[in-house]
């Protein structure tokens, strides 16, 4: 890694990709987040959902759908059934309505488990990343670009990044956690 902001760059972007997993596990609570993965086959085309339909979350426990243009109305309400969210939306003709049921202790349980291995990966994308750096910055130094004491200077960079980052991401795990968990 010749440049540290290419480091920060990639390590963050596990961050980020993380945060964007994390919106897509169901809590006990709606969010227009949980919609974000779903797409739909509306004119040809594979679309996400959020660029054919208002998505909102009028209710603690309810998401509303409704599409932009009604001739693909059928082709979201297919394509909500056939995700893996397992909720079943139901439909007026104009909006579709999905109700977030109440999650049981074990479920709960079980996403928190989900959520640790999504974080388990994250850190491991990043350590990975470190990896990388350093292996490229003591490549540099075996052929005599830089000098012991640049090497070492990386290393202890790339490694305050590192510790950065999987503090974010274990501040983004407890902060979901927490959500999972709450009653």
């Amino acid at each position: 890694m010749s440049d540290i902001n290419e480091v920060r760059r990639r390590m963050e972007g596990a961050v980020k990709n993380l945060a964007g997993e994390f919106a897509a596990v169901r809590t006990g609570r709606a969010s227009t987040g949980l919609l974000d993965r779903v797409v739909v086959d509306a004119y040809g085309t594979e679309t996400p959902l959020n660029q054919l339909a208002t998505i909102s979350a009028p209710e603690a426990r309810l998401i509303t759908v409704s599409p932009y243009d009604p001739s693909i109305f059928g082709n979201v309400e297919r394509a909500l059934l056939e995700s893996d969210l397992g909720l079943t939306p139901t439909s007026d003709g104009e909006i579709l309505r999905l109700a977030i049921p109440e999650l049981t202790e074990e479920r709960r349980k079980e996403l928190v488990r989900v959520v640790h291995k999504m974080a388990e990966e994250a850190r491991v994308a990043v350590r990975n990343v470190r990896r990388d750096a350093n292996n490229e910055a003591k490549r540099a130094e075996k052929d005599g670009e830089i000098s012991k004491n640049d090497l070492a200077r990386i290393q202890n960079n790339v490694q305050e990044l590192t510790d950065e980052q999987v503090a974010a991401i274990d501040d983004l795990m407890a902060r979901k956690e927490a959500e999972i968990m709450e009653v």
